[in-house]
C-alpha cells in the first residue's frame, strides 16, 4: 500500500531567555507581596498597625534625644536620597546613554519608567490615603499620604534600573561592587531615615521597597520582551 509522506516535525519552541524568566518570577513574587501589604494597610489590620506604632515610637524617642544624628539623617533624606536627586541621577544616566552610546530606546525606557514610578506612587497614596505619624514634638515634616514611601520607592526604582543596566552591559568587577554597595546603602538608608524622622510608618517603607522592586522587574520584562519575540519568530523560507 502507498503510504502518505509524513510531515516533518515542527521545530521546538525556544524557551525565553534566563533574564526574562527571572524578571517574570521576581515580578510575580513582589507583586503578590505588595498586594498583600496594600490590602493589610488599607484594611488597617491591627497587628500590622501595632508593630508600626511600636517601632515608630521607639525611633522617635531616639530621634528626639540624638539631635546630631537626626540632623545628619535630615540632610541625607532631603538632599542625597530624596526623589529629586534620584530622578536627576536617572536623567544624567539617560543623557549619557544618548550621548556616548546613542542608546535612544534605553534612555527613553529609563525615563519613562521613572516617570511611571512617580505616577504609580502618587496614585496609590491617593487611593489608600493613609495618615502619616503625628507627634507632639516632631523632628521633621512631610506632605501627601503615607503609603507607600515615595523616597523608598524612587530610590529602589532608580538604583534597581541603573544596577540592571550596569550588569547587562558587563560592568567591571570594581565598578559593579561599588555600585551594588552604593545602591544597598541608599535604598536601605533612605528607609531608615524616613522612619527615624517620624514621617513614615515602617510598613510605608516596606511598601516603597516592594513597589519599587516590582516596577523594576516589570520594566526589565518590557525591555527584554521584544527581543525575545523576535528570536521566537520562525525564519521565513527562501523562495
Amino acid at each position: 500500500m502507498h503510504q502518505c509522506p509524513t510531515a516533518p516535525p515542527s521545530p521546538p519552541t525556544p524557551e525565553p531567555p534566563a533574564a526574562l524568566r527571572t524578571a517574570a518570577r521576581v515580578a510575580a513574587a513582589l507583586g503578590a507581596c505588595f498586594l498583600v501589604l496594600l490590602v493589610l494597610v488599607a484594611l488597617r489590620w491591627h497587628p500590622l498597625l501595632a508593630v508600626d506604632s511600636r517601632i515608630s515610637r521607639a525611633t522617635h524617642r531616639w530621634a528626639v534625644r540624638d539631635h546630631e544624628l537626626t540632623h545628619v539623617f535630615r540632610v541625607l533624606t532631603d538632599w542625597v536620597w530624596d526623589p529629586l536627586t534620584m530622578r536627576l541621577l536617572a536623567g544624567a544616566a539617560a543623557v549619557w546613554l544618548v550621548w556616548r552610546r546613542a542608546a535612544w530606546w534605553t534612555a527613553l525606557w529609563l525615563a519613562v519608567t521613572c516617570a511611571l514610578a512617580a505616577l504609580v506612587q502618587q496614585s496609590v497614596k491617593a487611593v489608600v490615603a493613609r495618615p502619616r505619624p503625628v507627634w507632639p514634638d516632631p523632628v521633621d515634616s512631610a506632605h501627601y499620604a503615607a503609603f507607600p514611601s515615595g523616597h523608598a520607592m524612587t530610590a529602589t526604582v532608580v538604583c534597581g534600573l541603573l544596577l540592571w543596566l550596569l550588569h547587562r552591559r558587563g560592568a567591571g568587577r570594581a565598578l559593579w561592587h561599588t555600585a551594588v554597595a552604593a545602591a544597598l546603602v541608599s535604598v536601605a538608608g533612605v528607609g531608615v531615615t524616613r522612619v527615624w524622622l517620624g514621617v513614615h510608618w515602617p510598613s510605608d517603607v516596606l511598601g516603597g521597597w516592594l513597589g519599587g522592586g516590582l516596577l523594576v522587574a516589570v520594566a526589565v520584562l518590557v525591555y527584554e520582551w521584544p527581543r525575545n519575540v523576535r528570536t521566537r519568530l520562525p525564519a521565513r523560507r527562501r523562495r
